[in-house]
C-alpha cells in the first residue's frame, strides 16, 4: 500500500485546488524508463479506472494506482520536501535495489 505524509497531502490538495475542472484525484504509478529501469509518475486523473486501480484516500485526497504500479509500490511512503537545493515529491521505497545517479530512475 502506498503512503502520503500529511506534508504530501497538503501539497496535492494545495495544487489540486489550483486545476480547472477539479480532478478526480491523483494517479501514483511507475512506469518503464530512465536509466535504472522504472521511474515514478504522478499526474491528476479525472476518472478512476474501476476494477484496475485501486484507491486510497488521505484525508480526502483521492490516490489511484493501478494493479501493475502496486507490486512495485509496496510499503512506499511519498514525501514533499524543501531544500536550499529546491524542493518536490520524494518517494521513500524499501523495495529499491539501487537507483541511477540523479535518483529518478529505479531498480527492484
Amino acid at each position: 500500500m502506498v503512503q502520503l505524509t500529511p506534508v504530501a497531502v497538503t501539497k496535492v490538495k494545495e495544487i489540486l485546488a489550483q486545476q480547472t475542472p477539479a480532478p478526480t484525484g491523483l494517479r501514483v504509478a511507475v512506469v518503464g524508463g530512465g536509466c535504472s529501469g522504472f521511474s515514478y509518475h504522478m499526474a491528476f486523473e479525472n476518472a478512476v479506472n474501476e476494477g484496475a486501480d485501486n484507491i486510497y484516500e488521505f484525508d480526502g485526497l483521492k490516490v489511484m494506482v493501478d494493479q501493475m504500479s502496486e507490486m512495485y509500490l509496496e510499503g512506499v511512503s511519498i514525501d514533499y520536501i524543501e531544500t536550499l537545493e529546491g524542493s518536490g515529491f520524494k518517494f521513500n521505497n524499501p523495495n529499491v535495489k539501487s537507483t541511477c545517479g540523479c535518483g529518478s530512475s529505479f531498480t527492484v
